[in-house]
């Protein structure tokens, strides 16, 4: 089994081999093989340059590279990496450093298993390293997560979450339109109502960044996420 890993990049060029060394080095489960696809949205830095300098370097990585001629925003890319994944599950990684490749191992367990064909890591379960960051982000998010239960009748306790493993048959049948930040309502919504599909969450760490190291979400945002919850649930179904 392959498990293909989609990274979206945006002005990552000085923190991007990090990450990629630890895709490298985490051994899966299972002795599934892994498939990095790293899409450039159009980043402004030597994002490039340094993600081909890695791969040259690099070569026992499967990595496959694709970029956007004109930015168009984290889901955009995302549905670039979708598109051309090639393994039987995916996995999404940012590219910076908060969350943990190591974990991948916890994501997959339950499909190994036969449990899960769809697994959702969350920042807010178990015992796990959790940097103390932004109150109201927290308060955010639990808001955001509330609101998508409401909807979809989940009990997802983290809808926000980066790391989301789907078995990509099932993702690559489903219509996602959102560019943005949306991306992650919209595939909550759709994927609820996905006939049979098992969801699950596990617990995983997070090593979140400060505005000064990185952090690109904000405010509107959360107002887009609101509106995606709305609109995905209830008149775009």
């Amino acid at each position: 089994m392959k498990l293909s890993i989609i990274i979206p990049a945006y002005n990552e060029g000085r923190t991007i081999h990090f990450i990629l060394d630890k895709v490298k080095a985490v051994q899966l489960i299972g002795s599934v093989e892994k498939e990095v696809i790293i899409v450039n949205d159009c980043s402004k830095d030597n994002t490039e340059e340094a993600i081909l300098n890695y791969q040259k370097a690099n070569p026992e990585l499967n990595i496959q590279y694709r970029k956007h001629e004109v930015n168009q925003g984290k889901g955009a890319a995302l549905h670039t990496g979708i598109r051309e994944a090639s393994g039987e599950y995916l996995v999404i990684q940012d590219a910076d450093l908060e969350y943990d490749p190591n974990e991948f191992n916890i994501l997959l367990k339950p499909v190994l298993d036969g449990f899960a064909d769809v697994v959702y890591g969350s920042r807010f379960a178990g015992g796990r390293p959790h940097r103390i960051l932004f109150f109201w982000h927290t308060i955010g998010n639990n808001l955001l997560t509330f609101m998508s239960n409401m909807f979809t009748n989940l009990n997802l306790s983290d809808m926000e979450t980066c790391y989301k493993l789907f078995r990509s048959d099932i993702i690559k049948s489903i219509e996602l339109k959102e560019k943005r930040f949306g991306f992650e309502p919209e595939v909550t919504a759709k994927m609820s109502r996905y006939p049979k599909v098992r969801i699950y969450e596990v617990g995983i760490s997070y090593y979140g960044r400060t505005y000064e190291e990185g952090k690109k979400i904000g405010w509107r945002d959360g107002f887009r996420a609101i509106f995606c919850i709305l609109k995905y649930n209830l008149f775009s179904k």
